[in-house]
């Protein structure tokens, strides 16, 4: 009897770029798929999860700047024998691309199919095709996101950025296509159940992103598989006060907490990350210890529950011992030690960039030559320095000068016609060689600045460990404080990068250690070293534990808002409703209410809304008539009014108000205001608002520890009256507000959404419910920030759940009705809302976006991109096909032509 194999879970583990550089061979229609460089850690987690026998891993990963293979010289003859035979072809495509030189990198179909088919099982590639500037997509993430997580704030990165005619927001529009590029092939393959698991910070926005795809798309069942996402950030995090310069700040942080477990390289970078969530996004957190006695943050945000801890990353310490001791890279040993015979080396291998510390290592060890006299010309330094994609930056040519200046004083000053004593190598060396370089060092030298995790600090170590070959065995490191690496290799030598006395006096402490000594370092520092596959292992079966936890709850985080859809939406609605909140909605909370005065973008934008016959508008606000009257009825007679939460009504178009409450016995308010008063006596700072139907005491100005604690102690003396005059007690931001129960914001909206659309409203009537589908509104979006707003968007939910089961066959295409009840603030509130923006800011984008005012890319939502980055079906994207299209044609011509000769 045979047993079927348990089912393996499925990851998809999300990559910034495949793990190739990838060239087209067009003579062949072949792909050359060279292994990059860099990324060694990460890469050696795809490679052990793709032959794991416990997980089936799918990866999605971009495929980086694609070059083709030059043509030879009888290839180019053909060509241009073609010319007059393709001369038909090439005019349809000069009339149709039309397009800039760097667009004009085209791929094919079926050149598309044949990469798939060359990659490992299951390698997806994501395709954003330019060719001169292919580099776009990684503009933002390397010139901006990247300098401040390594905490650079230098205003020649933004002058240098624009330079190249790629401005902060054109950048930011090409970052934001970037991670929609990643949802849209996400929803191609993801299967229900499936982990997904997103890597590093060129993918900050995808989380969200993911949340709002699946939750629009209905792809989470009641009860089961519902959509896990675990992210790693590689990098550093910065601290808060470096992370609020951040221009697109709050974008990357809502799009990162869509996650339900975000990882960082050590304990520092989750407690920047956790305190910026609650300063930016008002989140609360609990700090436990997980199941290895690390601080883990439990982060409540927009309803969901998110893991927050540390995990560094580890090494392949297996495959590098494979690797590091063959034959071949014996003979390379032996070779560099010949060429050093009776010195010591100090090896350094780093990206060269301004982070790595290279100009602070040839610092140190100048200082060392200098204060050790005894040393020089017994010790040689080899620096590898690694060329980055910017090479050709001012920033990296600036360093380059630096770097040559130091080198060429060092080794004139103690060098001579037949020694050099530092040898700088500005080069990508392969793997052997590397490995040869570490096993004859007899120090490495890491004098970061900034990093994440150095695995140059972990590779070293690992092969130092190999005690079966003395000559190699047991040789220090030296260890910046500043590097990830420190908080994992703490028995390392550790040092302040910074302090080049302190650093040449710990080189020499490590060339004076005796071999015992050598030894017990060696012993202490191997054990703290991570090994990959257990970082990977651990990594997947949390991730498995929140799914099997997240399947037995009912809490659900809600979404950020997808614009895009709703723009979608909102174009193809005829009858279109809108329902604002003000204070906190449509304007910033103030510390004087009577300071929050609509803005010129606000009254421009709902000019523009409320010009559009399709639309109808309605501020429903806790304010009096006086001020929506001043600041609104005045200024915009084509928007509805509702003030004090719904007690008065002014409708479009007309100059008076309507009094809900009149036949209300209001004798209530002269106990309720005796009470007010004197806790307002006994809280400076705290002031009484009297409404027409409401009273509100305000605490906003009062120390904060006294108000909260006066607030309580007045809610609870309110409370007293509720049954025997049917009131409401509700708490504000910083208020408390006493009105008629019956009356409220939920009220109102039931009867203007169950109304005849275009009619004039008279809400004195009772509600008729027999309405027609096609006579009420096809849009509805409701945005609110307060506790009071909840009853306007339980209410829509009640008319959805209600129209559902009434009008089953008169859903749109996207199987909704078009209401979109948005909660707008703070992270830490529950909310029946079905989706969230951060800020008024937001919302005002938002409306932008409706009225034309806002690019599509200013926000993360689920955009159609074809292979280019362009929205498909857009003029950009036609074109663009046209000329993919004549660009097929012209290669099958000059097959024919190829083959009839």
């Amino acid at each position: 009897m045979t047993t079927d194999k348990p089912k393996k879970q499925r990851i998809i583990n999300c990559v910034s770029q495949l793990p190739y550089k990838i060239v087209l061979d067009e003579s062949t229609d072949k792909w050359i798929l060279n292994p990059s460089t860099g990324n060694s850690a990460l890469y050696s987690s795809l490679d052990y999860l793709q032959n794991s026998d416990e997980y089936e891993q799918v990866v999605v990963g971009w495929t980086g700047e694609i070059t083709k293979k030059n043509l030879t010289k009888g290839e180019i003859l053909r060509k241009q024998l073609e010319t007059q035979e393709l001369h038909e072809i090439q005019r349809i495509e000069d009339d149709t691309a039309n397009q800039t030189d760097e667009d004009k990198l085209y791929v094919t179909n079926e050149q598309m199919d044949n990469l798939g088919k060359q990659l490992k099982d299951n390698y997806n590639p994501v395709w954003l095709l330019r060719s001169r500037n292919q580099g776009r997509w990684r503009a933002y993430a390397e010139n901006v996101i990247w300098p401040l997580f390594h905490y650079i704030l230098n205003p020649a990165t933004r002058k240098d950025f624009d330079s190249e005619g790629n401005n902060e927001n054109s950048a930011w529009y090409d970052y934001v296509k970037f991670n929609e590029a990643y949802a849209m092939k996400i929803g191609e393959i993801y299967q229900p159940g499936d982990i997904i698991w997103i890597h590093d910070y060129y993918l900050l926005l995808l989380p969200q992103l993911l949340r709002m795809k699946f939750s629009s798309l209905d792809l989470e069942e009641e009860g089961k598989n519902k959509l896990v996402i675990g992210y790693f950030h590689h990098a550093p995090w910065p601290s808060y006060e470096y992370f609020r310069c951040l221009p697109r700040r709050k974008e990357i942080l809502d799009g990162l907490v869509g996650a339900d477990k975000i990882t960082f390289q050590n304990e520092q970078f989750s407690r920047h990350f956790v305190s910026s969530c609650k300063r930016l996004l008002d989140s609360t957190s609990k700090k436990v210890k997980d199941d290895l006695g690390k601080d883990q943050y439990n982060l409540a945000v927009y309803g969901g529950d998110l893991v927050v801890d540390s995990s560094p990353i580890g090494v392949d310490c297996e495959g590098i011992m494979k690797e590091a001791f063959t034959p071949d890279v014996d003979s390379k040993v032996d070779a560099i030690r010949q060429a050093y015979k009776g010195k010591k080396i100090i090896i350094g291998r780093d990206r060269f960039d301004p982070v790595r510390g290279i100009i602070q290592k040839l610092r140190a060890f100048e200082t060392f030559l200098a204060m050790f006299p005894q040393w020089r010309e017994q010790v040689v330094l080899i620096q590898v320095s690694s060329p980055t994609l910017n090479r050709d930056s001012p920033q990296v040519i600036r360093l380059e000068q630096q770097v040559n200046e130091l080198v060429n004083s060092i080794n004139s000053q103690y060098g001579s016609l037949n020694f050099a004593p530092v040898q700088h190598y500005y080069m990508r060396i392969p793997k052997d060689v590397y490995f040869s370089l570490l096993r004859s060092a007899d120090l490495c030298l890491i004098t970061s600045v900034r990093d994440g995790m150095n695995t140059t600090a972990l590779e070293y170590v690992t092969i130092k460990s190999h005690d079966t070959n003395s000559a190699c065995y047991g040789k220090p490191l030296i260890l910046s404080e500043f590097s990830g690496s420190s908080s994992v290799l703490k028995d390392a030598m550790i040092v302040n990068p910074w302090d080049s006395v302190a650093v040449a006096r710990s080189i020499d402490q490590a060339f004076s250690l005796t071999k015992i000594q050598r030894n017990k370092l060696q012993l202490r520092t191997w054990k703290e070293v991570p090994n990959i596959r257990a970082w990977s292992d651990r990594f997947a079966k949390l991730m498995i534990e929140i799914a099997e936890d997240a399947n037995a709850q009912d809490r659900k985080m809600t979404p950020a808002l997808n614009r895009p859809l709703l723009l979608e939406n909102y174009k193809a609605a005829k009858r279109r409703l809108f329902l604002f909140d003000y204070d906190g909605t449509l304007t910033p909370i103030v510390k004087d209410p009577a300071a929050a005065i609509p803005t010129a973008r606000l009254y421009n934008i709902m000019e523009k809304l409320s010009q559009d016959p399709n639309n109808q508008i309605w501020i429903i606000s806790g304010r009096d008539q006086a001020f929506l009257g001043k600041w609104w009825g005045s200024k915009n007679k084509s928007v509805g009014l509702s003030a004090e939460h719904g007690c008065f009504v002014k409708d479009i178009g007309t100059p008076d108000w309507v009094n809900l409450t009149e036949k209300f016995d209001m004798s209530w308010q002269v106990r309720v205001n005796e009470v007010m008063e004197e806790f307002t006596n006994k809280t400076p700072g705290s002031f009484i608002e009297t409404k027409a139907v409401a009273l509100t005491w305000h605490y906003r100005a009062a120390v904060p520890e006294l108000g909260d604690y006066s607030a309580e102690q007045l809610k609870n003396e309110l409370l007293k009256f509720t049954e025997e005059y049917d009131l409401d007690v509700m708490d504000g931001k910083k208020n408390i507000e006493v009105r008629p129960k019956f009356v409220n914001k939920g009220e109102i909206v039931k009867r203007l959404v169950w109304h005849k659309y275009g009619t004039p409203q008279d809400l004195l009537k009772p509600l008729d419910q027999s309405l027609p589908i096609d006579e009420m509104p096809d849009f509805v979006l409701c945005l609110g920030d307060d506790f009071t707003d909840e009853d306007m968007f339980r209410q829509l939910n009640s008319i959805e759940k209600k129209w559902g089961e009434n009008y089953k066959d008169k859903r749109n295409k996207w199987g909704n009705f078009g209401f979109y009840p948005v909660t707008v603030g703070s992270a830490a509130k529950v909310t029946v809302a079905k989706a969230h923006l951060t800020d008024p800011q937001q919302v005002l984008d938002t409306l932008g976006l409706l009225v034309g005012n806002v690019s599509l890319f200013q926000s993360a939502g689920t955009v159609d991109l074809d292979a280019r980055g362009h929205v498909k079906d857009s003029e950009s994207s036609k074109k663009s096909h046209a000329a993919s299209v004549a660009y097929a044609m012209k290669r099958t011509g000059s097959s024919t032509s190829l083959n009839k000769q």
